[in-house]
Parts: C-alpha cells; sequence; structure tokens
C-alpha cells in the first residue's frame, strides 16, 4: 500500500511540474499581451491639474486647407492633403506643445482622435463620472473652452470615448461610450443638443459605442445597435430623421457610398457588411461576417464597386462586389486579419496592419487587391496605425515609436523612424495618428502631444 502511494505521489509531483513549465512557457511567450491588457484602461502616469482657459490673444483661424475635421479626414479616405513633410527624423521632430490633462481619475482611458478645424483642435477625455470635450489652441495647446456631461460607463478599456469626434462649420459633435451624441458650438462649448441612442433602442455593445459619427447632408449618423442598427438624426436639431435594421452594433464608423446611381451607407455591424439607402435607410442588402466577440472594427474601403473588409481573430478579410441591389464575393483570405486598424488602398494594392493589438508582433503587409495574394510582409513596425500624407504612410507602434514608410507593391520601404514619440508610456498606444495644417497629433490616453511636420522657415 505505501509503495502505491509513493508511486502516486511521484505522478502527481510529475505533473505539477509539467503544469508548473507550460504557465512559465505560456507567461513568457504572451507576457506583453498581460502587460498591456493590465494597462488599458489605467492611465500612464499622473494627469496634470486641467487648467484654466485662455483667451487666444490673436483671432483664431476658422478654417484651414489641411483641416482633419472628422474620422479618416475630409473626403472620409484618411488622407492628410499637407506636403513637403520632413522625411528625415534621425535628429527628431519639433515638438511644439503638450498636454496631459484629457483624463482625471482611476479608469478613465480615452481612445478618441483628434480632429481640427483651423486654429481650434477637439479632443475627449473623461474624469470618474463625466465624458469631457476640450477645445485647444492649435498654435500653443492653450485651452480655449471645455464641456462635459454626466455618463455612467463600465471599466473595459477605460470609460472613456472611443469614437472620433465630428466638426461641421460652427458645430462639433461626439459620440460617448454609453451612446450620448451631443451637439456643441465649435467657438465656445455650448451644448445646443443632447441625444442617447438607447431611447432609439439602441444597445451598447461589450466595449462601448465606437463607431465615429458621419456628417452626411443635413444628418449626423451613428451605428446605435439593439432596435436602431443605425440612426441619422438632423444634425441641427437632433430629431431623428429615420433609423433602421436590427442587430448588435459594429465598432467601425458608417461609410458613404454611391451605388449605381443611388446614394448609400455601409454599416459594418456586428454581424456583417449591410448596405442601406440614404435618404430613408432602407436595406439594400447585407452579408454575414462574424468574429468572436462581434468585434468588426475597422473601416470598409471601397474602390470603385468594391469593398474591402477585414477583422481581428484570425478571421480574415474579404473582397466584395458591390450594387445597389446585391453582392458577390470576390476572394477571402486569412493573410490580413486587422483588429482595429485601417489599412489603404493605393493604386489597386492594400497595405496595412494584420494581427492583435495586444502584441507588438504584428505584420504589415501588401496585397495585391484583384487576386488578395500577399506581395510582401513585413514585422518591422510592430503593430499599430496609420495615416497617408505626402505619398508615404506615416505608421505608430502600440509602444509609441513612429515609423514613415514608402507604400511600393515590390517590397517594404522604411524611409526614416523615430523612437518613443509620446515619452515612456504604458499599454497599448491605440489612437490613430492625425495630421493637419503641417502638424503632428499624437494621443495617449491622457496626452496629447503635437509636432512640426515640416521644417521652420
Amino acid at each position: 500500500m505505501g509503495k502505491k502511494i509513493k508511486i502516486l505521489l511521484k505522478i502527481v509531483l510529475v505533473i505539477m511540474v509539467a503544469l508548473a513549465l507550460i504557465v512559465g512557457i505560456l507567461v513568457i511567450l504572451y507576457w506583453e499581451s498581460v502587460e498591456i491588457l493590465s494597462g488599458t484602461q489605467d492611465l500612464s502616469g499622473r494627469s496634470q491639474e486641467i487648467p484654466e482657459i485662455v483667451e487666444s490673444a490673436i483671432e483664431l483661424r476658422d478654417r484651414g486647407e489641411t483641416d482633419w475635421p472628422c474620422w479618416r479626414g475630409i473626403d472620409g479616405e484618411a488622407k492628410s492633403t499637407v506636403t513637403g513633410i520632413i522625411k528625415d527624423w534621425s535628429s527628431g521632430l519639433k515638438k511644439l506643445w503638450e498636454v496631459n490633462y484629457l483624463c482625471q481619475g482611476k479608469a478613465s482611458a480615452t481612445w478618441s482622435s483628434p480632429v481640427i478645424q483651423g486654429d481650434r483642435l477637439i479632443v475627449c477625455g473623461r474624469d470618474e463620472s463625466n465624458d469631457l470635450a476640450f477645445c485647444l489652441n492649435t498654435i500653443d495647446g492653450s485651452l480655449l473652452w471645455k464641456a462635459h456631461y454626466a455618463a455612467s460607463a463600465t471599466i473595459n478599456h477605460g470609460t472613456g470615448m472611443r469614437a472620433t469626434p465630428c466638426i461641421d462649420e460652427n458645430r462639433v459633435y461626439t459620440f460617448g461610450r454609453n451612446g450620448d451624441l451631443v451637439c456643441w458650438n465649435l467657438n465656445d462649448g455650448t451644448k445646443l443638443w443632447h441625444k442617447n441612442v438607447k431611447e432609439q433602442g439602441g444597445k451598447e455593445p461589450k466595449w462601448g459605442h465606437s463607431s465615429s459619427p458621419l456628417l452626411s447632408g443635413e444628418h449626423i449618423l451613428v451605428q446605435g445597435g439593439g432596435t436602431a442598427r443605425i440612426i441619422a438624426y438632423n444634425k441641427l436639431t437632433g430629431e431623428v430623421f429615420w433609423k433602421s435594421g436590427q442587430g448588435d452594433a459594429g465598432y467601425a464608423p458608417i461609410v458613404p457610398v454611391t451605388l449605381g446611381d443611388r446614394s448609400a451607407y455601409l454599416v459594418f455591424h456586428g454581424k456583417g457588411l449591410a448596405a442601406v439607402t440614404a435618404d430613408t435607410g432602407a436595406e439594400l442588402w447585407n452579408t454575414t461576417w462574424e468574429t468572436p466577440y462581434g468585434v468588426n472594427a475597422t473601416t470598409p474601403l471601397v474602390s470603385g464597386d468594391r469593398v474591402f473588409i477585414t477583422s481581428g481573430y484570425n478571421t480574415g478579410a474579404q473582397l466584395l462586389k458591390v450594387s445597389d441591389t446585391d453582392f458577390q464575393i470576390l476572394w477571402n483570405t486569412k493573410a490580413i486579419a486587422a483588429h482595429h486598424s485601417d489599412g489603404y488602398i493605393l493604386d489597386g494594392f492594400f497595405y496595412g496592419y494584420s494581427g492583435q493589438s495586444l502584441q507588438n508582433k504584428g505584420s504589415f503587409k501588401c496585397l495585391d487587391l484583384d487576386s488578395g495574394t500577399v506581395k510582401w510582409s513585413t514585422n518591422k513596425m510592430g503593430w499599430g496605425t496609420c495615416t497617408y500624407v505626402d505619398g508615404h504612410l506615416l505608421c505608430l507602434d502600440i509602444k509609441g515609436n513612429l515609423f514613415l514608410m514608402k507604400p511600393d507593391p515590390e517590397r517594404f520601404i522604411k524611409v526614416t523612424s523615430l523612437s518613443r514619440a509620446l515619452g515612456d508610456v504604458k499599454g497599448p498606444v491605440w489612437t490613430l495618428p492625425v495630421i493637419a495644417n503641417d502638424k503632428l497629433y499624437l494621443r495617449f490616453k491622457q496626452r496629447l502631444v503635437c509636432y512640426s511636420l515640416k521644417n521652420s522657415k
């Protein structure tokens, strides 16, 4: 009997040692993911106190030729019209200013991108009870106005806004993770109207509403989910013009498109891609594209009558040929599976990141759009987001390192790079770099940094 017990104890000991080794290997392999996940909602370092409002000593420009007033810029293609940028960063880039107070309090991480019109910049933030909106002077970063509204929020990856605001003349629209759509006066921050998608049957997705507002004609549109998958509001009054569809909201913005001779919208919702008419929201077609957790978070890319979609969790990518009555799947591939990083279609080729956003070990790839075949792949830029500028892609990885690469279908061309452009960061840098009026804006939670992309005259 004693011998059997000793044998049993040895077996148990061997199993325990094996389990310990397995756990150790997994920790080593995925430590970066664990470290990043633990820092996605808490702030990176201490926030400064929100400063006093400063009245500008000079008259602010209302518009600039190279503004960035909404998600993916003026034309929705995420292409900055800035030219003549510095293409050698070996001596660094000139930092013009920095603020470090956009998020206040525990778990207040906010991922929303800034938007710019003339000398005014709008950026969202959060304190323990409120969604915050700030207007900064792009010249020196001084605070022109601040506004807020009370909003509850769960902690998943931070309580702050994900959606990027939208500026329209003297109005700006913000969309909170709890479903609050608010119209503010751009000049002084006065609240003009405030609606919540739940009033129309909307339902917050697991990681909060993230679909950036789309301005289209007289309307402002968002994904609502629930019994209001997409809602078109009157941009001046907030009255509902129409709502359409049922089901889970996606995390991607609504995309305007022309199908045949009809104005329409593409909605990358929680279960797939739908097309609806612009005048009434009537559904034209709907295709299933399901991912774990319902995360469809990348912007559908339109090239003529073709639409490219991609999602993470090894879901892959798909190219569709679309019309106002139907769609045809041209190809599927696992070669690109972008979590929440938008790519670009340039001269018949797709360029973009693939992989998950919790490790800085993704791939940046070039695909032939006609066939879906991979032209080349590189892991020399980590995992991140990118913006098109001056014939290049400016990329920011989740560690805060900057890269400038030249799109070329035959090979990867790294032009220059800049390490730690956001200083020391804890957790992933997920916010898209924004370029407007010769300046580069990088946001990480409570921090916003402004660099000059041009040589001083």
